[in-house]
């Protein structure tokens, strides 16, 4: 069995920029399915009780904006939703269903998705950044090869920087003493509201694993590959990638040292 930290990329061609003006029109559908559907098949993310989630009003101020909403297209050519973040002006991290699909049960489906594009900041049909398509795209050994849920992360690396600058989000590796019971946020673009919004929702982390990360923070489809992140002296930390819910919990892909270091070898 191959080392399941291994970074692998696929190897489609890589991208013509596609680089648009926030004035121009941009053809976006009201709604897509969450990308959790395609390679799970069934709702992965969970409100608990009451929704407590709140919308983000100015998604294009930082920190805000390092997220983006993303429109992921398939090898089959359905199209999905996800969610991402800035690491450096040409790299984003998100989960690796959002980059590969696996047990699709769909012909042709399977594997590194086609293209995504990405939005940055996105406000509903408002653009404030314009939108780029990618299809260079990263992932581990242990997602696309082994389909194992604790090396669900992978990245995006854009054909070139955005004419704005977006803003990064810090990341770091914290022992389980920092994790366990301090507040955090997941902001992203779930489905199950208007589309194209961003809305957040912080609590306390209520349980950690070598590999895992737990919550009973407020998500929906479509948040697949959102930070994890907590506040240090004022700033936004990413400490895991969001990626999947259950019966009790909603849960994140631990940022160890290994992903660490394969988001620093990404980090174009």
């Amino acid at each position: 069995m191959t080392d399941p930290h291994l970074a692998t990329t696929n190897r489609l061609a890589e991208a013509t920029s596609i680089q648009e003006s926030a004035e121009e029109a941009f053809d976006l559908e009201d709604y897509l399915p969450d990308i959790g559907l395609a390679s799970f098949g069934g709702l992965q993310e969970r409100v608990f009780e009451h929704d407590d989630r709140a919308q983000v009003a100015s998604p294009e101020q930082l920190p805000w904006r390092v997220n983006a909403s993303l429109r992921i297209t398939a090898a089959d050519g359905s199209q999905w939703l996800g969610t991402g973040w800035f690491v450096t002006p040409l790299t984003l991290i998100t989960a690796g269903h959002c980059v590969f699909i696996n047990h699709s049960g769909v012909v042709g489906r399977d594997g590194w998705v086609r293209s995504i594009v990405v939005m940055p900041g996105r406000n509903g049909s408002a653009l404030p950044f314009g939108s780029q398509t990618a299809t260079t795209f990263r992932g581990v050994d242990g997602w696309t090869q082994q389909a194992d849920e604790r090396y669900d992360y992978g990245a995006i690396v854009l054909p070139q920087p955005f004419a704005e600058s977006i803003g990064v989000r810090r990341f770091s590796v914290r022992p389980d003493a920092a994790l366990t019971g301090v507040e955090a946020t997941v902001a992203g673009y779930p489905g199950d509201k208007p589309a194209g919004t961003m809305w957040r929702h912080a609590l306390p982390i209520h349980a950690v694993e070598a590999m895992k990360i737990f919550y009973e923070i407020d998500t929906a489809g479509g948040q697949s590959g959102a930070a994890l992140y907590v506040m240090d002296g004022g700033e936004p930390v990413a400490v895991g990638v969001h990626t999947y819910g259950g019966a009790t919990s909603n849960s994140a892909t631990r940022i160890t040292q290994e992903v660490f270091d394969n988001i620093q070898r990404w980090s174009a």
